[in-house]
């Protein structure tokens, strides 16, 4: 494997060496090399380079070997979170202490060796695919038509037909999906007949933190000055969301609780999300976001299927010496 693969050397190289080494890269895995990036978001930053294949952004990620896992605070909770975790406790008449209750929640410390990758910048939709209005699995439906035609003369921007079809107002018209049904082991051989495949919990708890030894990226406790997902205020409106923007790696991971991001494990397995189970339940934004932390428990799933509500996928590639 070669060295300047792993971010410590990767970190260290000259500009020009980079570049080559990214064209090598490019040449390699068949895509189009867009340039060198410098991101630096919460302390941690990485000049690297970012691709296109297939319409999709990859970032090249440096390997390193990191500390994953979560048993304490590195800094200590911050003031904020903890006045909203007291107030939920005092409401719930809870006892316990909200750094073991976290703690519950966590994986377990572990020391990992990740390796070096291509990561798809974005998290991506499954089980919808785009049509045409005249797709015969569509016109099949003539209620779905009817339906579809009162959606157009509404005021709506889009319908959904629960795990069977959607249609959205776009600038150009209208965006049409039917659903198909797709299992965990269908949605990794697809990949790998592409090349692609899904992150480990342990790849994807990297590409998160970086190895950071805080509850989140940022630090201990949630940054309640960020326009976050569901917590949105009239005011921030046009913003962007803040833990949607890239990371210190350029890859846009764990900011809205309610999308599972599947990895690749022995069973249909997802992180950075509950489906959003802690916000619906009024937990309110630092319980609800928890399962956004790097380190929250990766969740194995009970069914093999798929749901293209608040299940989504990103391809990697890993990357071997070159």
């Amino acid at each position: 494997m070669n060295e300047n693969l792993f971010r410590t050397q990767f970190d260290q190289l000259e500009t020009t060496e980079k570049q080559a080494l990214m064209e090598r890269l490019a040449a390699r895995y068949n895509m189009t090399f867009l340039g060198l990036h410098t991101f630096d978001r919460w302390g941690q930053n990485c000049t690297t380079g970012i691709f296109e294949k297939d319409s999709r952004e990859y970032v090249f990620v440096p390997g390193d070997t990191v500390t994953l896992g979560w048993e304490r605070f590195a800094i200590g909770l911050s003031q904020d979170s903890r006045e909203e975790l007291d107030y939920l406790f005092q409401e719930w008449e809870m006892e316990q202490d909200p750094e073991e209750m976290i703690r519950e929640s966590m994986a377990p410390v572990r020391q990992a060796a990740i390796g070096p990758m291509l990561v798809g910048r974005e998290l991506e939709e499954l089980c919808w695919e785009l049509v045409t209005m005249d797709d015969p699995r569509l016109t099949a439906h003539p209620d779905w038509l009817k339906q579809f035609r009162e959606f157009a003369w509404s005021d709506l921007d889009s319908l959904t037909m629960h795990q069977s079809a959607r249609i959205e107002r776009t600038e150009k018209g209208f965006q049409i999906c039917i659903y198909n049904r797709t299992d965990y082991n269908e949605l990794l051989a697809g990949l790998e007949k592409q090349g692609l495949s899904l992150p480990t919990a342990d790849e994807w708890a990297y590409l998160c933190g970086g190895g950071c030894r805080t509850l989140f990226p940022w630090g201990d406790g949630m940054d309640y000055s960020m326009h976050l997902h569901h917590f949105e205020s009239p005011e921030d409106e046009d913003k962007p969301f803040d833990m949607e923007e890239p990371n210190f790696f350029g890859v846009s991971i764990a900011y809205d609780p309610y999308m599972r991001e599947v990895v690749k494990a022995e069973q249909f397995t997802t992180c950075g999300g509950d489906g959003g189970r802690s916000i619906c339940g009024g937990l309110g934004i630092f319980l609800g976001f928890l399962p956004c932390s790097p380190h929250y428990k990766p969740e194995v799933q009970e069914d093999k299927e798929l749901n293209g509500d608040y299940d989504f996928y990103r391809p990697i590639i890993r990357v071997e010496a070159i």
